[in-house]
């Protein structure tokens, strides 16, 4: 029975850490290291009594936190600004006191897409919204990084996921707007510089990036819910790729359970490309692979469909 268990929960016993699990991603990976078994402490600026400037009141930490304990893990919510250092210093006081390691640390802050203005010029781009981006997605990585990783490095095999949106292939394109390309680029590298300190003490890190996400923000755009996304197809063909945010929670899942994952350290990589080597799916059964859609049918210009790369 305890091989089982093992075996279905393969995380038992293990500690992780979601900074930016409000919504999206950061929610879907934060419930699926719960079903793999571990605790989970998830951090974000949403409460049941504060909204950050996302403006988005009904994803909260604490539900998140309600989500990884129904999955099968423990759930615990903790709000933290992580641009503030004493909030983040606090927070991995509190995962040591309580826990004394930490296995996984993912940072998926970002929450600047209502930010970005695409179609602009860098100078004709507000210089305070284009450096708040590159606080909400770069600054606020490093910041918890910092923190974090002296627990983290406490027990060997420890892993680091810097979550970003596109692949280091992908990302040799400009990504439309100078601001939203630096804070997207720049997780790519520090996974490569952090893979290299960690790696003389027996950790990994990465860049992960899912495809096209199908998060609630981006339902609400195109006024569709997960039981019906398809119908927004329609309008936007190229969302027939999209894919759930619990297929990266999956890859994210694959990755910390893996025992050899260090032979991914310092890389980039994507939810599709991770499961084709894991083997896990989409809650549709499918495994698309957005990115590569993306340079071969959208940008190469390859007579194929969306379904050819599911």
């Amino acid at each position: 029975m305890t091989n089982q268990t093992t075996t279905r929960q393969p995380l038992t016993g293990k500690t992780a850490l979601v900074a930016g699990a409000t919504r999206g991603a950061g929610r879907a990976i934060a419930v699926q290291l719960g079903s793999a078994g571990a605790t989970v402490y998830v951090t974000g600026r949403t409460t049941h009594a504060h909204v950050s400037e996302v403006g988005r009141p009904t994803e909260t930490i604490e539900e998140t936190a309600e989500l990884v304990t129904a999955a099968g893990g423990e759930g615990i919510a903790v709000p933290t600004d992580h641009l503030e250092p004493d909030r983040v210093r606090a927070l991995i006081d509190r995962i040591d006191r309580e826990r004394g390691r930490l296995d996984v640390l993912v940072n998926s802050l970002w929450g600047g897409d209502h930010l970005i203005p695409w179609g602009r010029k860098m100078w004709e781009t507000d210089l305070g919204q284009g450096l708040r981006m590159l606080e909400l997605g770069v600054r606020s990585h490093i910041i918890t990084s910092s923190f974090a990783l002296p627990l983290l490095i406490r027990h060997p095999g420890g892993l680091v996921v810097e979550m970003t949106d596109g692949t280091a292939e992908y990302n040799t394109r400009f990504r439309e707007n100078f601001y939203f390309d630096l804070a997207k680029n720049a997780p790519l590298r520090m996974a490569f510089g952090l893979g290299e300190d960690l790696k003389e003490v027996g950790g990994t890190a990465v860049a992960l990036s899912p495809g096209y996400l199908r998060s609630e923000m981006m339902l609400d755009i195109y006024g569709v819910r997960e039981e019906n996304w398809r119908d927004a197809v329609e309008r936007e063909p190229h969302f027939a790729i999209a894919e759930s945010p619990a297929y990266v929670g999956r890859a994210v899942a694959a990755l910390a359970a893996d025992p050899d994952r260090a032979r991914w350290n310092g890389r980039s990589l994507s939810s599709g490309q991770l499961a084709k080597e894991y083997g896990f799916t989409d809650t549709d059964g499918s495994q698309p692979d957005g990115w590569a859609y993306f340079i071969d049918v959208v940008h190469g210009g390859k007579d194929a469909t969306a379904d050819d790369y599911r």
